[in-house]
């Protein structure tokens, strides 16, 4: 393989590189004509990799990865939540030539508008079947096909919102489409990410190569989806339904939520009542009247469709066929997808259309015809065998790569169901040149295009997403997870000067992001709590590995005391609280508590679902915030390196990374963050952990009696973990008393990490939550609580608290205000889950009303 020296050089002379790969058989060269020559249209992009040489490629390269992964680009998270998968992108683009773009551009809009009217066809006057153009067994035999969907009519003239089509490039150039997308068409989203990226890490390049933009495209989206109940409301709620952050496409679902502003909500976000579909906010239930699904039809309502699905809205289709809310695409597109379609289309193209198919089909036969049948199972070796209907999990088979016994099974099984097979001509994929480790080296490909409805018709984007192959081994692309990506250029001889603003429709008095799903707030609650455990416990193992490994002796008694406190704030028990040998051999114990991933309550467990928490809500999250989580999964894959084989010598040198992220992340918050709800609960969440935390660790520490110096080293070492020792020190001098700890600890009003600080920031924050329309004008619930809990430790007796009962030898006064302080906090929560997060209490409004005379 040749690398990009050799162009260099060749640059160097004369400019002309020649292709640095040998001539594809068989398949048609993007880049290259067949003398190896540049094709005028790639002459630019082929001269800057020239001029920028192995080096600056491979360093924009780097910066590309480094890009999407602080931008949170990933494709399928059911693996390590440590170490997702970063969306594959290939720096070097895929450049079509405009001339040839309005071709292909003029066949993706009759084809959308083709596939329109056969789903307008068959859920309604079904000519198409009485005609017999389409045998029926491929329809009413079709999962996809629902007939709970038929009259369904969306308002206006299209019924297919989107379309997206799969398209290779034959030998001759010409594009083939092999493959249609009608129910969630996914790639948009990843299109656009591609094209920031590449942007920004060769902005020469992407400046004067003049590429028509993308922006035009996503300007129709909003205003397409906006106008579908323009009839309705002005100013319409549309929303982006995901099936959750565990989908392989979670980001794209994210990514177009915050690009076009609408809402992203999960089934659970969303409930069918009276009639129509309502988004649980803040302020209560909030109409929805426009739905962008994400989700395959079968998932989107337990009621009329699949019962065990988790995903949908029950009773969301009986609102649909009563046109009270409008899915985009409509339910029931899923048998569009059939590729046994494919062997129909010329026929229903003049049928309905009356003209033939500009974007020519791959020729397909449909095993049930008996003579296409005969055909396939008599030239299976040049033939690609698939199922008639598309599903997540069907596989297509290559008739060439098949042994005798796997080939003999595929004629049987063709033989015994011949009208659930379809055979098409196999077509390589056009070779693309891309990037890898320091040279152009050239892989299959296959371009997906775009289509949304306007007023006029179908709105093309101006580009794709293109994949390539991930090794020469494979002739075609299969799918979005075995591939790389790239982005796709249209270049003009001109400057594109038609882009707009994606957002400029967005009514101006509208303040959307105030009314955020519940699922949203209490996601942000919980991360503000995991991160409050994860800390704290990250802080006393590290005084605890400081104490036992210190130059000074440390008596067991104060051992002992610290050991427990661990087990107790972790929630790990009972761990060191039952277990004398442990406790004179704790190492093991501790490393779990560490790196245990499946103990609920270890440090990484707590960071571990802190992260979880984040890809729930990663549309609100900043750049910067995702930047400290990658930081944040490195710095736990380190530890857990460092902890493989136990302890490592100083063990709480390790975790030094991970508080100084937990602590960025914190700091963020604080000063980069609006204060709105979401800012607010993330607030709560961890300003009652803080304090759930610290009566915990006040009571495991500080309520047995000890001797004079363990009992000062017990005091030293809770003001070391909650970084209080030199304040106390300064304050105090050498009387390490324990009223004087719990003055700092637990009424100082001037330390943020005190008991009274976070309650009293609780009682705040309380002030600024929706109210409910009914409540009366006296305390609810949880500010009564907050209430009493600061009443309960200004009132305290620190003289008291420290006293020690001589029966139990305990203070035991102080062990009872901190469980009571504990029980207070946790029925806090509860309130707050039931009124927020639940909607157990009835709706809230957002704003406090200001009622005045004359209203």
């Amino acid at each position: 393989m040749t690398s990009t020296g050799s162009l260099s050089a060749a640059a160097s002379d004369d400019l002309q590189p020649q292709a640095p790969y040998a001539q594809p058989q068989g398949a048609y060269d993007e880049a290259f004509d067949f003398a190896r020559a540049v094709r005028p249209h790639w002459q630019l992009v082929m001269d800057n990799i020239a001029r920028l040489g192995d080096d600056a490629m491979q360093d924009r390269y780097r910066r590309a990865q480094r890009i999407l992964r602080d931008d949170g680009a990933t494709y399928n998270l059911n693996n390590d939540p440590l170490s997702p998968t970063v969306w594959s992108l290939d720096i070097v683009p895929n450049v079509i030539e405009q001339a040839e773009w309005q071709i292909v551009e003029r066949g993706l809009a009759q084809r959308a508008t083709l596939f329109d009217l056969i789903y307008q066809d068959l859920y309604g006057e079904q000519r198409l079947l009485k005609e017999g153009i389409i045998p029926s067994e491929i329809i009413f035999s079709h999962p996809g096909f629902l007939r709970q969907c038929h009259g369904l009519k969306l308002p206006g003239t299209h019924q297919l919102i989107f379309h997206a089509v799969d398209m290779v490039r034959g030998q001759d150039g010409h594009f083939i489409a092999i493959g249609d997308r009608t129910q969630a068409p996914s790639g948009t989203g990843y299109a656009l990410e591609n094209r920031t990226v590449v942007s920004r890490v060769v902005p020469g390049m992407f400046r004067n190569a003049n590429v028509l933009r993308l922006s035009s495209f996503f300007h129709t989206v909003r205003q397409t989806l906006a106008n579908l109940v323009a009839h309705k409301t002005d100013s319409p709620r549309i929303v982006v339904l995901t099936p959750g952050a565990y989908s392989s496409t979670y980001f794209e679902h994210a990514y177009l939520a915050n690009y076009l502003g609408f809402p992203l909500v999960q089934g659970g976000d969303l409930t069918v009542r009276n009639g129509k579909v309502w988004m649980k906010s803040l302020n209560g239930l909030t109409q929805v009247d426009v739905i962008l699904r994400r989700m395959d039809d079968s998932y989107c309502d337990q009621s009329e469709l699949r019962a065990d699905s988790r995903l949908g809205v029950p009773g969301l289709l009986e609102v649909a066929r009563n046109g009270n809310v409008v899915l985009a695409n409509p339910l029931g597109s899923g048998v569009l997808e059939a590729p046994a379609l494919l062997a129909f289309l010329p026929q229903i193209s003049q049928f309905l259309l009356n003209e033939p198919l500009m974007l020519p089909s791959v020729r397909t036969w449909w095993c049930g015809n008996p003579d296409e049948k005969n055909y396939v199972l008599a030239n299976l070796e040049q033939l690609i065998i698939k199922p008639a209907y598309r599903s997540y999990n069907s596989r297509s088979v290559y008739g060439h790569s098949l042994d005798e016994q796997t080939r003999r099974e595929i004629i049987e099984q063709i033989e015994q169901n011949p009208h659930s097979y379809v055979a098409q001509s196999y077509i390589p994929g056009a070779i693309a040149p891309i990037w890898n480790a320091h040279n152009i080296e050239p892989r299959p490909s296959i371009f997906r295009g775009f289509t949304v409805a306007d007023k006029e018709g179908y709105c093309v984007m101006p580009g794709g997403l293109t994949r390539v192959a991930e090794s020469t081994a494979e002739a075609i692309v299969t799918s979005l997870s075995g591939a790389m990506s790239k982005d796709t250029w249209v270049v003009s001889d001109q400057p594109d000067n038609s882009s707009l603003p994606v957002l400029d429709a967005q009514p101006r008095d509208r303040a959307e992001a105030s009314n955020l799903p519940s699922r949203v707030i209490e996601n942000l609650f919980w991360f503000g709590r995991y991160a409050e455990r994860a800390e704290l416990s990250l802080r006393l193992m590290r005084t605890i590995f400081k104490q036992l490994n210190g130059i000074e002796p440390f008596p067991p008694e104060s051992r002992d005391v610290l050991l427990s406190a661990m087990s107790q704030l972790t929630g790990c028990l009972p761990g060191f609280t039952e277990d004398p040998e442990l406790l004179e051999n704790p190492n093991d114990e501790l490393a779990a508590l560490v790196i245990d991933g499946e103990r609920v309550g270890s440090i990484k467990y707590n960071l571990q679902s802190m992260l979880a928490c984040g890809e729930q809500v990663k549309e609100m999250l900043s750049a910067d915030t995702r930047i400290i989580l990658n930081e944040l999964r490195d710095h736990i894959l380190a530890v857990d390196e460092a902890y493989r084989d136990g302890l490592p010598a100083v063990p709480e040198e390790s975790l030094d990374s991970l508080v100084t992220s937990l602590l960025a992340l914190s700091g963020l918050t604080h000063e980069s963050m609006l204060r709105g709800m979401d800012w607010m609960f993330q607030e709560i969440g961890r300003r009652t952990e803080r304090a759930l935390q610290t009566a915990t660790l006040l009571k495991a520490t500080l309520t047995s009696h000890l001797p004079s110096l363990q009992q000062q080293q017990i005091l030293e070492s809770v003001l070391l973990s909650v970084e209080a020792l030199i304040s106390f020190r300064r304050r105090y001098r050498t009387r390490a008393r324990i009223a004087y700890g719990l003055d700092l600890l637990m009424i100082d009003a001037s330390n943020p990490r005190s008991l009274i600080y976070q309650i009293d920031q609780l009682r705040k924050y309380l002030n600024e939550l929706p109210r409910s329309y009914t409540q009366s004008s006296g305390l609810n619930a949880e500010n009564r609580l907050i209430i009493k809990s600061l009443n309960d430790i200004q009132l305290a007796d620190l003289e008291a608290l420290a006293l020690i009962d001589e029966d139990t030898e305990t203070r035991v006064n102080l062990e009872q205000l901190m469980t009571q302080i504990s029980d207070q906090l946790d029925q806090f929560t509860s309130l707050l889950s039931d009124k927020y997060f639940d909607h157990t209490a009835g709706p809230q409004q957002l704003i406090k009303a200001q009622w005045k005379a004359d209203i």
